[in-house]
C-alpha cells in the first residue's frame, strides 16, 4: 500500500489553493491548509480538512517556520508544498504607489522565500516538491500596460523558483511554477470576467479551476520527478 502524501497548501482559505488543496485531498493526501485573517474560512476549513487547519501570516519569517513545525509535530514530514499566496492589483505603474510596489513583492515574493527556508529541509526528506503560482505573460519580460507591479513581482518569483530547482536537483527537490491566464472562480479579480479579455484568448475558452489543480497535482507526483524549474503556463495561449 502506498503512503499518502503529506501536503501543504498556502492561500487555501479560497480560489485556486482552496480548489488545489481539495483535490489533493481527493487522490488522497494528507492536506495542510492555511487561513490569514478570516475566522469564517477557518471554520468552513476545519469542515473539510479536520485537524489539518493552520493560521499563518506567511509575511512573517516565524509564522512560516511554526506553521512547519506544527505540520511535523502531526504527520511526521512533508512531501509537496503548493504556495498559493500573492496578492493582485490591476493598474498601471503611474497609479502605482511605492508602498503598493512594496506590498506586492512582500505578498508575492518574501512570502515564499520564507516559506521555502522553513519547507526545505522537509522536502529533502521527503517526496519533495514545490510549486508556485506565477501568472501569464511572464516570458520575455514583456511590458504590461496594467498589473506591471504585480508581474513585475511574478517575474522576480520565477528567478527566485528556477534558481531554487538548480538548489535542491541534487537533494532530489523539484521546483516548478504554474501561470493560470483568465481562470474565472468565485475570488477571482473582475478582470478575469472581462469579455474584451477573454475574446483575446486563442483557444476560444476560459480556463477552469480544475484544470489548474490537476496541472499542480502532477507537479505534486512522482511522475514530475524529472521536471524543474518550469513555469508552467494554463492560458489556452493567451499573452504568449
Amino acid at each position: 500500500m502506498v503512503e499518502a502524501h503529506i501536503s501543504l497548501v498556502t492561500g487555501s482559505a479560497r480560489g485556486l489553493g482552496l480548489a488545489v488543496a481539495k483535490h489533493l485531498a481527493a487522490r488522497g493526501d494528507r492536506v495542510h491548509v492555511v487561513w490569514r485573517s478570516s475566522e469564517a474560512s477557518a471554520r468552513e476549513l476545519e469542515e473539510l480538512f479536520p485537524g489539518r487547519v493552520h493560521r499563518a501570516d506567511l509575511s512573517l519569517a516565524d509564522d512560516a517556520a511554526r506553521l512547519v513545525s506544527d505540520i511535523k509535530a502531526k504527520d511526521g514530514g512533508l512531501d509537496c508544498v503548493v504556495h498559493a499566496v500573492g496578492e493582485y492589483q490591476a493598474s498601471s505603474l503611474e497609479r502605482t504607489s511605492a508602498q503598493e510596489l512594496r506590498q506586492l513583492w512582500l505578498s508575492n515574493v518574501e512570502t515564499a522565500q520564507h516559506l521555502m527556508q522553513a519547507v526545505r529541509p522537509s522536502l529533502r526528506q521527503g517526496l519533495g516538491r514545490l510549486v508556485l503560482f506565477g501568472c501569464a505573460g511572464l516570458a520575455g519580460l514583456r511590458a504590461r500596460r496594467d498589473a506591471a507591479g504585480y508581474t513585475a513581482a511574478k517575474s522576480a518569483l520565477l528567478v527566485l523558483a528556477r534558481s531554487w530547482a538548480v538548489e535542491e536537483a541534487p537533494f532530489g527537490v523539484t521546483v516548478n511554477m504554474v501561470s493560470p491566464g483568465l481562470v474565472p472562480h468565485a475570488a477571482a479579480s473582475t478582470d478575469t470576467k472581462d469579455p474584451s479579455l477573454q475574446a483575446k484568448i486563442p483557444a476560444g475558452r476560459v480556463g477552469t479551476v480544475e484544470e489548474v489543480a490537476a496541472a499542480v497535482a502532477w507537479l505534486c507526483s512522482e511522475a514530475s520527478s524529472y521536471t524543474s524549474g518550469s513555469d508552467i503556463i494554463l492560458s489556452g495561449a493567451w499573452k504568449l
